[in-house]
């Protein structure tokens, strides 16, 4: 139920629709910042910091919009992505991450979300993406040709995806070390 103040200063209570969203981050720091941003929003937020907590929060009664980091523990965004899409196709997730590429970008959408964000975005870029009706072709990265660093960035996260996350199946079919791709990985994407 959403709230109000009064003109005497009190709190009143309508029968108004709060819009509902989950929040899905292992940084707390970020989780709890939007969380409150949304709240202040007047959004009915439920957080959690990993795969299963996502699951838990969304078991019940599914959000109708959801913020879900790429890489979090117990389970990859992108299994979150198919999991609540599944689950209810009206809910409108966006992806959030701070090691995008256009493949994992790409996937995401294939599996339900309709925007993917890099980090750092700010509350105003999320409710953006989560208004806009889908990617245009002017947002949607990969016109121009890519950097040979960039090119080796999309390719070593098309083989982590398409090894659902694992980082020592990718670094095998990539022919380097684990640390090496771990290393790698940490770094943020090359520019175009």
């Amino acid at each position: 139920m959403s709230r109000e103040a009064s003109s005497a200063g009190d709190v009143v209570s309508r029968d108004v629709p709060v819009p509902s969203i989950l929040i899905v981050d292992d940084d707390r720091v970020l989780r709890e910042r939007l969380a409150r941003a949304f709240r202040d929003r007047a959004y009915d937020v439920r957080t959690a910091a990993d795969y299963d907590e996502a699951i838990g929060a969304a078991a019940d009664e599914p959000p109708e919009l959801a913020l879900v980091d790429l890489r979090m523990p117990g389970g990859s965004g992108l299994e979150l992505v198919r999991h609540l899409h599944r689950r209810d196709p009206e809910i409108r997730i966006v992806v959030l991450t701070g090691y995008g590429s256009i493949a994992t970008a790409l996937e995401a959408m294939r599996l339900g979300a309709i925007h993917y964000l890099p980090k750092p975005a700010d509350v105003h870029d999320i409710l953006a993406a989560f208004h806009r009706d889908g990617p245009t072709p002017d947002r949607v990265p990969g016109h121009q040709t890519p950097t040979l660093a960039r090119a080796e960035w999309e390719h070593i996260n098309r083989v982590l995806a398409d090894c659902g996350g694992n980082v020592s199946e990718a670094a095998r079919r990539l022919g380097m070390h684990r640390r090496s791709l771990q290393r790698k990985l940490q770094k943020r994407p090359p520019r175009m």
